[in-house]
């Protein structure tokens, strides 16, 4: 089984966890955070199967960021094309963990099923980000 699925708008990398002591000690994600997971959860239950997967996983997450204002008409087309990707901050492996999280008990069990990650970026007009799913169960029976 594969699923796909795009989350449309500028992709939110993981933010660092805040801390406050009241009412006690506690670790909590930033709001930025929290409210991109829950876009991403959103989008995910528009295609999650009937019941959660549960073998391992293979997923392919693209991240599209919007194209900077500062780029020449000729860094804007090299940028769609895909021949010029961002290697500035946030780095690619900030911009999967939330949506990792997100997908948990939507479209998987538990983001320890995922045993293939492949994370990357690009620049687009069209800022979003593209999630792929795929049971290695199902490449594993096809390829044999």
């Amino acid at each position: 089984m594969e699923i796909f699925f795009i989350v449309p708008g500028e992709p939110v990398p993981q933010g660092r966890p805040k801390f406050t002591t009241k009412p006690f000690m506690r670790a909590y994600d930033p709001p930025k955070s929290v409210a991109y997971k829950k876009l991403v959860a959103a989008h995910a239950s528009k295609v999650k199967p009937s019941t959660p997967l549960e073998g391992d996983l293979f997923v392919k997450i693209d991240v599209y960021k919007g194209a900077l204002k500062s780029f020449s008409k000729k860094k804007a087309d090299l940028a769609e094309a895909k021949l010029l990707r961002p290697r500035t901050k946030p780095d690619a492996d900030n911009y999967a963990k939330g949506p990792l999280d997100a997908c948990k008990g939507i479209i998987w069990k538990d983001d320890g099923q995922v045993v293939d990650l492949s994370i990357s970026k690009y620049y687009s007009k069209e800022p979003r980000i593209e999630i792929s799913i795929c049971e290695l169960s199902a490449v594993q029976e096809s390829l044999f």
